[in-house]
């Protein structure tokens, strides 16, 4: 069948068999490998992607389900000035990674726990702990995983005020 997809803001045309999953699109069709395979079984994490501004384990999508769909991985995370995101940034600084396989897993899914609460109230510590059940690590211990979300967290309130200024005096809607 003939897909397109929208893939970290390009379109992307294929023909897909019925049963092929996202994440072999996106590793073997795509050659986006920052999408891990770890489990097979939705269990893991490592493969989370955004799906239309979700995030989703794409072991279990297939990618028939995605067409038509907008799709962030990993890789469309960085800035095009090649900087790190603010979650990338603020993990970073904080030690939330180690050996990296479960990483990209966690910055697309915690990305829409920051993206949520930017302008509201920041998640506490059980909120992003819950956050985080979907998503294993064998090497942090999830405490400096914690402090990157939540000063990526910090971050993002405390740039959207001036991001609704910005648009605002620009005439655009927010």
């Amino acid at each position: 069948m003939d897909i397109t997809l929208n893939v970290n803001g390009r379109p992307e045309q294929f023909s897909a068999q019925p049963n092929e999953l996202l994440v072999e699109r996106l590793r073997d069709g795509l050659g986006l490998t920052g999408t891990k395979v770890g489990c097979d079984t939705g269990q893991c994490g490592t493969c989370v992607v955004r799906l239309d501004g979700r995030s989703v384990k794409s072991c279990l999508v297939l990618t028939a389900s995605a067409a038509g769909g907008e799709v962030a991985t990993i890789e469309g995370e960085t800035t095009r000035g090649g900087e790190l995101s603010g979650l990338q940034e603020a993990l970073r600084q904080e030690h939330g990674t180690q050996c990296g396989f479960c990483t990209p897993g966690m910055v697309m899914a915690l990305g829409e726990l920051v993206d949520a609460t930017a302008g509201g109230e920041a998640p506490t510590e059980p909120e992003i702990r819950e956050w985080l059940t979907g998503n294993l690590c064998r090497c942090t211990g999830y405490h400096s995983v914690v402090r990157g979300v939540q000063r990526a967290c910090a971050a993002a309130r405390a740039e959207a005020p001036a991001a609704v200024a910005a648009s605002t005096a620009a005439g655009q809607e927010v």
